[in-house]
């Protein structure tokens, strides 16, 4: 089905074609007709699926014409998603009228201020520097018409909720209300049943399944080997560009002087570097001018970054979740991928927990040669499936683990 039969708007229409959509995906048929109808949507669908149009095409089809507003509140965890989403709609709305803006910390209040009070109809923001701006006096809500909850999951986790009830309040009670989220724990099933009105719900694919494009190893080593691990893995793979995840700030920045010190092409991304420092590592990652990003959950979701030959983490993440979502930066679009951790004993019950998620054992390797320190670990044994890189049979073999694709020497 084509773009011109979901009932957008002429001009909307236009811009999706100038951003080059060519047809629907799955959850932007879904969803675009519902949004249409005026009816409050649940979404749930992997990352890369075209998320963002499902809910910001037939939104916009609906504003038809600028007025003082804002008439739509997204709300996005991160200063990048919201940067990114932001675009999303300019792009979409490129033969229109309407007034989109974004507002997040990490900058200044005088571009943002100046946005909001000369009347925009979308305004894209993290929940933090909103509420400033509603302290302050530059804008607010109760022309609100449309609320995106966009990534609510990732919200919770990094504590937002109580911002975002704050935020839900000063909106009206008539509006129409859509939630993307991966997972539905507790706290956000409560924000649904107090902030939507008989919400349908959408979901595409099985979140839980890692694409098959991607082929999983886990490395175990002694926690105290595990830097020069990392470095070796970087020396012997074959690899383009990669992202090596932390689980803090501190660790981030320590892997990153590390990989520095072995003369790695090195950017950093986490919630302490400025808004300028996230956007030039960022840039620069996609440019090629780096090519190993290190990085915390922050850049697990939701951001645009393609060609990924590797996932490495460095550190096992404590949510099953985040497993699938960090490895999700690689194998995408079809393309061959491989998603690496790195184990040490205090890692095994989270290790376990992703297996469980994801309905499989990653098989354990070893590279050949290296000197490791004995480990508990060691005494698993390689067991379970073999690995996806065995039974594709198509890559280059480093130690007793295979990694499928074609040569990526660099």
């Amino acid at each position: 089905m084509a773009f011109t039969k979901l009932g957008l708007a002429k001009q909307i229409v236009e811009g999706v074609r100038a951003v080059g959509y060519t047809e629907p995906t799955p959850i932007q048929l879904r969803a675009i007709p519902l949004i249409l109808e005026g009816r409050d949507l649940i979404g749930s669908a992997q990352t890369g699926t075209g998320k963002t149009a499902a809910f910001a095409l037939p939104i916009l089809t609906r504003l038809e014409r600028h007025t003082h507003g804002p008439r739509v509140l997204v709300l996005e965890p991160t200063r990048e998603l919201a940067a990114q989403v932001e675009t999303a709609f300019r792009g979409f709305a490129r033969f229109t009228d309407l007034r989109i803006t974004v507002v997040f910390g990490g900058v200044g209040y005088g571009a943002q201020t100046s946005a909001l009070r000369g009347g925009v109809d979308v305004l894209v923001a993290t929940p933090g520097r909103l509420l400033d701006h509603l302290g302050r006096g530059n804008c607010r809500l109760n022309g609100v018409q449309y609320l995106v909850l966009d990534e609510a999951d990732r919200m919770l986790d990094m504590g937002f909720l109580p911002d975002v009830r704050r935020i839900l309040k000063q909106c009206p009670t008539q509006r129409h209300t859509s939630l993307f989220s991966a997972t539905i724990p507790p706290e956000i099933e409560t924000l649904i049943q107090w902030a939507m009105k008989d919400p349908q719900v959408v979901q595409i694919g099985t979140r839980r399944s890692p694409a098959e494009t991607v082929c999983h190893a886990i490395y175990p080593v002694a926690s105290n080997q595990k830097s020069e691990l990392l470095i070796e893995l970087l020396r012997r793979l074959d690899w383009d560009s990669v992202i090596v995840f932390c689980r803090t700030k501190h660790g981030a920045d320590r892997a990153a002087h590390i990989l520095k010190n072995a003369r790695h092409s090195v950017a950093v991304l986490h919630s302490n570097r400025t808004q300028s420092e996230r956007e030039q590592a960022l840039r620069g990652f996609r440019d090629g001018r780096y090519d190993v990003l290190v990085a915390t959950d922050i850049a697990a979701r939701g951001l645009d970054i393609l060609s990924v030959s590797h996932v490495i983490n460095y550190d096992v993440p404590q949510h099953p979740e985040d497993y699938v979502h960090r490895i999700g930066r690689t194998g995408r679009a079809q393309a061959l991928g491989d998603a690496i951790t790195i184990m040490t004993a205090e890692d095994a019950m989270h290790v376990h927990a992703i297996e469980r998620f994801i309905g499989q054992r990653i098989p354990r390797t070893k590279i050949e040669n290296f000197n490791y320190q004995y480990t508990a670990l060691f005494d698993e044994g390689q067991g379970g499936r073999p690995a996806l890189h065995e039974r594709r049979a198509r890559g280059a073999r480093i130690g007793r683990g295979y990694f499928c694709g074609p040569s990526r020497r660099r």
